[in-house]
């Protein structure tokens, strides 16, 4: 015995300029009949959320499949995957397409060379799930806009869940984070860690689909972007501040990436809040307030 819903939908040529569109969410358990052998011309997120079974790539070998997991159904790839018959599985899956996987893709969000993978928890990616089905009621004029941002946010969730990253997230990255804007060379990141430049080059691909530079260098704009608009701090001390030595080196890296120089961001936010600005994230239950 098995329970099955179900939506399909066709957004619009339109829509696809969003990046992703989902094309179909289903909510399914028990003892489910086996999917395939086939092979789509579209992705397919498949979350295991409780319960095993087994699934088989294009080699046609069986692989079991232990809840929680993940089945990476990409475009072309033959595949066929099935329930244990003795106990089944809860399964929840999303179909979808658009022009932002191939960049997810790039980033390492979608695997196709890792078509199972272990997820610490279901709980996130179920919920941008949920809605999704919400969203499919019918008659729903937002359907293809809701549906579409939320497989952004699977897509974060998934990656988010896979084993081995814990709620803090990877160590390596918390530590290049907190040495940012120090003013070291990726070696030196590296010997700082007990790694060895292409450990590190790894570890930070896997976590980020970046080198360790492109991902130095977003946090440290990142925090020239802050100091500009909320201090009167000179150009020069902002870039020290960020890790640069040379304030005309950085400004022509903040130029190359922002697109303007430091000086032309600066004005143009014109919000500057001497005393008033903060480190601390805030609480989303309890978001800063004007006080009377």
């Amino acid at each position: 015995m098995y329970h099955t819903w179900m939506r399909f939908f066709t957004p619009s040529p339109l829509h696809h300029r969003l990046g992703l569109v989902c094309l179909g969410v289903g909510l399914q358990h028990g003892t489910l009949p086996a999917v395939g052998p086939r092979t789509l011309d579209h992705h397919v997120a498949v979350l295991v959320h409780s319960g095993s079974g087994w699934f088989a790539g294009p080699d046609g070998r069986r692989v079991p499949v232990t809840a929680p997991s993940l089945l990476w159904l990409t475009p072309g790839t033959p595949h066929h995957y099935g329930a244990d018959p003795a106990t089944g599985w809860d399964e929840s899956f999303v179909d979808f397409t658009g022009p932002a996987t191939a960049t997810y893709t790039e980033l390492g969000y979608i695997e196709p060379d890792r078509p199972l993978v272990p997820l610490s928890d279901t709980a996130a990616p179920r919920a941008a799930i949920g809605r999704m089905v919400r969203a499919a009621r019918r008659g729903n004029p937002l359907l293809e806009a809701e549906t579409g941002a939320a497989v952004h946010e699977l897509l974060v969730a998934l990656r988010r869940a896979r084993a081995g990253l814990g709620p803090g997230g990877d160590p390596v990255l918390r530590a290049l984070a907190r040495d940012a804007f120090q003013p070291l060379s990726v070696a030196e990141h590296a010997a700082r860690h007990g790694m060895t430049s292409a450990q590190l080059r790894t570890a930070v691909r896997r976590g980020t689909g970046r080198s360790p530079k492109d991902y130095l260098l977003t946090l440290r704009l990142g925090r020239a972007k802050e100091l500009l608009a909320t201090s009167d701090l000179p150009v020069a001390a902002v870039a020290r501040r960020v890790g640069y030595d040379d304030p005309a080196y950085f400004s022509r890296l903040f130029a190359r990436r922002v697109g303007i120089a430091p000086v032309r961001f600066r004005e143009q936010q014109g919000r500057a809040v001497p005393g008033g600005w903060s480190d601390r994230v805030p609480d989303p239950e309890q978001p800063p307030t004007i006080s009377s």
